[in-house]
């Protein structure tokens, strides 16, 4: 077994308290002397817990409003003085610098004051110096130091009686990786106090959710990070019930909530894979979902349902009567909740909100030797932002169908088609390598969920058609005129656009350009 350092003299100074007192009562208990600053102390002292201010032990006073305290030979000798170096025992011993075995610290709030909205001056004050430099020094000579820097580690001491160097090894680790984070989440918000979007170094952390069973296959491995953003979701979400989430449900999950956002009206997506096979707004979620369900029934099979409203008992009865992964809401009815109880392994996630589709962000994919970084798809289209360029003008229906189509076909991977129809896909092509082909498939699945409604009418039949880029020949369009389409929605800006705009005309379609363009890849 490693061997078991004891603790003799500790240095604590938290802003989280959690656990302080009992950690406190046993350090005393086991020998070792406490010194501590500011409102550590005062919380020690008042619990009757022998401590002694850092400012006594070192002999010198904290100067500039408490920002120089810690950062003397008095303190950071005593971290850093190897015990097994006879050279820097002997220093210490000249110097008179008594050795610290433990460092346990928090740092100022830096995250939470800029979360919170605070002044610049005042995200400024709550920068953490010392903090961070003790952390390193002790983290730096965990051979014989120990440096605790979350409340659970103090448990983890006590039960141990001291620290082992392999403890004390781990405990480095998490304290660099918590410098780190805490450094990225200043250097993000100083490059956007001064608009760099892309400064010429990046640097981002998150913390381990969730260690996942596997990632997109068993044989992959997988964890889920939070970024410490506020964006409601997946990252937020409460679950209810049901099985572990796995890496697939996730990514499927956070697809299909992030499109739901993007309606008003009660509306509900179902997503496959990652791509929505049926999205519909009505009056009510129960409406909601009959008709985002009759787009594709076949692919919704084992899919993931978002909605945008609280979830009522009478829509969760219908999703509950269809083998489903995930159903994500921003709130449940306890009738809502119950109805999900008999299906133990759906797993029910409430994020008590939903995010904001226009919100500024940025979304990061790795690459071989680095990563690439964008901004978040923000960008949404209203009627007055469309221009039409065919001799037919749409209708009020046709132009509202063509806004709801391009929304859905934002979230739809490219290349993407969706046919709609009164606030309701139905038809989705998806992921093609060409355009043509993605509006056949899209076309074909409208038949198939005819016949298995028991119709000969395919549901494109009289729908409007978006498409998430332009049309590079007229053979696309044709395609969606084919399938029934009568208008269509597309970015416009092909060289033969020209050519299309023709094409529509002569088939008696209406068509809008948007001028902006969804791939999502």
């Amino acid at each position: 077994m490693s061997e078991i350092l004891p603790i003799r003299r500790a240095l604590i100074s938290v802003s989280d308290k959690t656990g302080l007192l009992e950690f406190g009562r046993w350090l005393a208990a086991h020998g070792a002397e406490i010194l501590s600053t500011g409102g550590t102390a005062k919380a020690l002292r008042e619990a009757g817990i022998p401590v002694k201010d850092v400012s006594d032990h070192t002999g010198f006073p904290e100067i500039l409003d408490g920002r120089v305290k810690t950062l003397v030979p008095q303190v950071h000798g005593g971290i850093l003085g190897r015990r097994d170096d006879a050279a820097h025992l002997a220093q210490m011993a000249q110097h008179a610098i008594a050795p610290i075995d433990l460092v346990a610290v928090n740092l100022y709030p830096f995250e939470a004051t800029v979360a919170r909205g605070a002044a610049f001056d005042d995200c400024i004050e709550n920068i953490d110096i010392g903090g961070p430099a003790m952390i390193r020094s002790a983290a730096k000579n965990h051979a014989h130091v120990a440096v605790l820097t979350e409340p659970t580690q103090m448990q983890a001491v006590m039960e141990t009686g001291g620290t082992t160097a392999a403890m004390r090894r781990s405990f480095a680790a998490a304290a660099y990786a918590r410098t780190a984070a805490y450094d990225a989440a200043i250097s993000g918000w100083f490059a956007a106090q001064l608009g760099e979007e892309f400064p010429q170094r990046m640097a981002f952390a998150g913390t381990l959710a969730q260690t996942l069973r596997y990632g997109e296959n068993p044989h992959q491995r997988a964890g889920f990070y939070l970024d410490g953003s506020a964006r409601p979701g997946i990252a937020t979400a409460r679950q209810v019930q049901g099985k572990e989430l796995s890496f697939n449900n996730l990514n499927d999950t956070d697809a299909a909530f992030e499109c739901v956002a993007e309606f008003d009206r009660p509306a509900v997506v179902i997503v496959k894979h990652a791509n929505p096979c049926g999205v519909a707004e009505g009056a009510s979620l129960s409406e909601a979902w009959d008709l985002a369900l009759r787009c594709d029934p076949v692919s919704a099979f084992g899919g993931i349902i978002a909605v945008n409203r609280r979830l009522d008992a009478a829509a969760a009865e219908k999703m509950a009567a269809l083998f489903t992964e995930v159903v994500i809401a921003p709130e449940a009815d306890d009738d809502a909740i119950a109805v999900f109880t008999r299906k133990k392994n759906l797993r029910l996630l409430l994020t008590g909100g939903m995010p904001d589709p226009a919100a500024p962000g940025m979304v990061f994919r790795s690459v071989g030797g680095g990563f690439l970084a964008q901004s978040r798809d923000a960008g949404r289209v209203d009627a007055a932002a469309l221009r039409v360029v065919t001799k037919r003008a749409p209708t009020v229906q046709e132009m509202a169908d063509m806004i709801f189509a391009f929304r859905v076909a934002k979230h739809v991977k490219s290349n993407a088609i969706v046919y709609a129809k009164s606030g309701a896909t139905v038809g989705i092509g998806a992921g093609q390598m060409s355009r043509v082909d993605s509006s056949r498939i899209a076309a074909w699945k409208s038949g198939e969920a005819a016949r298995a409604a028991g119709s000969d009418t395919p549901l494109a039949q009289g729908s409007v058609v978006a498409s998430d880029a332009f049309f590079p020949f007229a053979d696309g369009l044709q395609a969606a005129a084919a399938a029934g389409a009568t208008a269509v929605i597309q970015p416009g800006g092909s060289m033969r656009d020209a050519e299309v705009i023709a094409a529509a005309d002569d088939a008696g379609l209406a068509m809008v350009f948007t001028g902006m363009r969804h791939f999502r890849h």
